[in-house]
């Protein structure tokens, strides 16, 4: 994507400046990978510092966290949240074009260390690809302070040809032997993870379960593309562009009621159990 068709920093500061007078106080930054992009980190440090804002946090891949955990904890995030559907070294390598997850596990523990808290790993769960490594996930979780949570597939970009690898929440827990623990609230987030914290784990268990029981009625997230578009629904194709109106002068005003609309356009929920995505863009480009 051309990088004028990319918001600059300032005009996401903007955004975020304006979406807390409608009462917005959480905000991630995603993507793609956000710490690929260039002064990331003076960015993160105005953010956090907007009024307003009382929770800013990170979805990464982990690859730069080994130089970079410190350095974010410092700029004002919080906690970050890192994707990782596979800890074996060659699986890791392959679904990501040549990963290192030796690199990733280091982020991970030098997140912990700079006092980023809490730390969670997203797990995807994939029919014959990463079923058997539950039980290691699971260990993580019990060993060291990090919050694991199994998330089921949703039919998204290609992982929509492959609904027969979908495993549900329901199968998850008996992989995972998980009968009669008691969920906990004390993580924080306001996702829609339900987590459980077993005796004796330093860390707890989550999962997320998008379709076999959506939680599309108690969803309080909003998706901003890199090119200005905000989605009030992961799964509809309904946009408002707000990189037009933050480049044709629109008032401060103006903004608000394009961000107000599109708040209560929100759908009531969404239609992945029934259709499969088709959409111009693929999961990497809306921030999922």
């Amino acid at each position: 994507m051309p990088h004028d068709s990319i918001l600059s920093f300032e005009e996401i500061l903007r955004l975020m400046r304006l979406s807390t007078q409608l009462g917005f106080r959480r905000f991630r930054i995603t993507g793609g990978e956000p710490l690929v992009r260039k002064d990331i980190l003076g960015f993160l440090s105005e953010g956090a510092q907007l009024p307003g804002v009382e929770d800013l946090m990170l979805t990464t891949n982990g690859m730069l966290l080994p130089e970079m955990a410190f350095d974010l904890k410092a700029a004002g995030v919080q906690r970050v949240n890192i994707s990782l559907d596979t800890m074996d070294p060659e699986r890791f390598h392959d679904i990501t074009r040549g990963g290192d997850v030796s690199r990733v596990i280091q982020g991970i523990f030098r997140s912990l260390e700079a006092g980023l808290k809490p730390v969670k790993i997203n797990v995807v769960v994939v029919r014959g690809f990463n079923t058997e490594e539950l039980p290691s996930f699971l260990t993580l979780a019990k060993q060291y302070p990090l919050h694991v949570r199994f998330i089921e597939l949703m039919p998204i970009g290609i992982s929509s040809e492959h609904r027969t690898d979908f495993v549900s929440i329901k199968e998850m827990k008996e992989l995972l032997g998980i009968k009669d623990y008691i969920p906990t609230q004390e993580i924080p987030g306001g996702g829609p993870a339900e987590y459980f914290r077993p005796s004796g784990f330093k860390g707890s268990i989550g999962f997320i379960s998008a379709l076999s029981r959506h939680f599309c009625n108690t969803c309080n997230r909003v998706r901003l593309t890199a090119d200005g578009k905000l989605r009030a629904c992961l799964h509809s194709k309904h946009e408002v562009d707000l990189r037009e109106a933050l480049r044709n002068g629109s008032s401060d005003r103006d903004v608000l009621e394009l961000l107000a609309q599109a708040v209560w356009r929100k759908p009531a929920q969404h239609h992945m159990n029934d259709e499969a995505w088709q959409d111009k863009r693929v999961m990497s480009q809306i921030g999922g």
